[in-house]
């Protein structure tokens, strides 16, 4: 009787401990769009080796997107997606617009949920609203104004949670 009342008291601690960390989903949000935002600047910058051409990534607190044009704006050339679709969230729906309307095959997402904080470790016009930098046929990362790029780090906040992407200056290698 002691070892199953034993038993039960274990399961029963176990049960809270992993209920806790699975009923809190801002961490995994946090985490999701830290890994998301990164796959968006890898994708830019190989698809700037591999069609040996400018392409640009458009980063700003509310999402990530990739295009053709600079600052990617409305009605601007769009880089697809390599799956076929973006994520089709509420909030990539959201970000995600042409003309007005949510385009799904864009290489695009909005940021998941309002607690997750995006920011830069310097202020700087390439994050931010309107902001976007570039990767040159060459891989190389660029400021918006063709200037020397230098290493921006990414902090991804909610709550306790914190995940960081890191673009290198000379390089452009996301990590």
């Amino acid at each position: 009787m002691v070892e199953l009342i034993t038993v039960m008291v274990l399961v029963g601690i176990l049960g809270a401990i992993g209920y806790a960390r699975f009923a809190d989903t801002k961490s995994f949000a946090n985490r999701s769009y830290a890994d998301q935002a990164k796959s968006i600047i890898r994708y830019a910058q190989k698809l700037a080796v591999t069609q040996n051409r400018n392409v640009f990534v458009r980063s700003e607190p509310a999402g990530f997107a990739v295009c053709f044009s600079n600052g990617c704006p409305d009605g601007a050339s769009l880089a697809y997606a390599p799956g076929g679709s973006n994520s089709g969230g509420t909030a990539t729906r959201a970000y995600c617009q042409q003309y007005g309307a949510y385009v799904a095959s864009w290489m695009c997402e909005g940021r998941p949920d309002a607690s997750v904080a995006v920011a830069s470790n310097t202020v700087r016009n390439e994050f931010g609203s309107g902001g976007f930098f570039y990767f040159d046929g060459l891989g190389r990362p660029h400021n918006r104004d063709g200037s020397t790029f230098t290493k921006m780090i990414l902090s991804f906040t909610s709550g306790t949670t914190s995940n960081a992407v890191t673009i290198e200056a000379e390089t452009g290698y996301v990590h």
